[in-house]
């Protein structure tokens, strides 16, 4: 599907890298169609000798030479940066954006203000894991992308892990969720790590035990398709260890609090988008 795509990335950072990471050792696409623009010099040698990719400074050299563009810069930087290439996006651009709280509108606003060229804007929210090709992205996408650019942006962000489809107005529970998850799951770790320690065991076998179990029992709820609940009553015998356990973590609200902790994230997010549209309206 990215066959004889050129694919240009506007942002040079960690997820930039993941991307070309996993599209390049996928095979997904080559490395001379992958053109990267960062303003710091340092990172696109770096990006260059790392997986040969095309380097520059020149955000509109990308603009030009490319199909499809992903905006992966921060998002208060989004608005001088589109404003830099807006005469260079027509409808023959796809213009995929993981800018957090940037929605598809102020991008539409500032590259088709008229409405005449009718670009193609998909929103993508990915998380961390994507570093390791482990992550799983959000894709919503604007009235004028067709059914192919929203396959094309799925089949980039599948280089980097897994791909759901939600509606826009459901990217702030994205975040809440699969986007800021990552960290609840560090505290978790970090929690169980400091538990074996308390009982007893080295910080180095606690360690190794905590990550494991979790890797191992996400991908055994990944795989086995079976309910949660039902994996949890699989390891629950009566009158044993874990139903113990697991009585304690009832009694400390583990549930309510992680669902407390998405939802307060996720209204943080509405905050920001609703900051950044303001932001861009006082801007014009």
């Amino acid at each position: 599907m990215l066959t004889n795509k050129k694919l240009g990335f506007i942002g040079g950072g960690n997820m930039t890298e993941a991307l070309v990471k996993g599209l390049i050792t996928s095979s997904f696409i080559e490395a001379k169609s992958v053109f990267v623009s960062d303003p710091i010099q340092e990172r696109l040698d770096f990006l260059h000798k790392e997986y040969k990719v095309k380097a520059t400074t020149d955000n509109r050299e990308v603009v030009q030479k490319c199909d499809i563009l992903i905006l992966a810069i921060k998002p208060q930087v989004v608005g001088k940066a589109l404003e830099s290439f807006k005469d260079l996006a027509d409808s023959s651009k796809l213009v995929i954006s993981v800018a957090a709280g940037v929605s598809i509108n102020i991008i539409e606003d500032i590259l088709d203000a008229d409405g005449k060229k009718k670009v193609s804007v998909v929103r993508a929210m990915p998380n961390t894991p994507s570093l390791v090709q482990e992550g799983v992205t959000a894709i919503c996408s604007s009235d004028h992308a067709t059914k192919t650019d929203v396959k094309i942006a799925h089949r980039v962000f599948e280089a980097v892990g897994q791909t759901v489809d939600v509606e826009e107005v459901h990217i702030d529970a994205v975040t809440g969720l699969s986007g800021s998850g990552p960290a609840y799951i560090f505290m978790i770790i970090e929690a169980l790590s400091d538990a074996g320690v308390k009982v007893g065991l080295s910080r180095e076998v606690s360690n190794a035990l905590t990550i494991q179990t979790v890797l191992g029992s996400a991908k055994l709820a990944r795989e086995s398709g079976k309910h949660p609940g039902e994996l949890k009553d699989m390891v629950t015998s009566p009158g044993g260890t874990t139903i113990s356990g697991l009585h304690t973590l009832e009694e400390g609200g583990l549930r309510t609090t992680l669902m407390n902790a998405v939802e307060i994230a996720t209204q943080r997010s509405v905050a920001l988008g609703k900051n950044s549209a303001k932001n861009h309206k006082s801007s014009k």
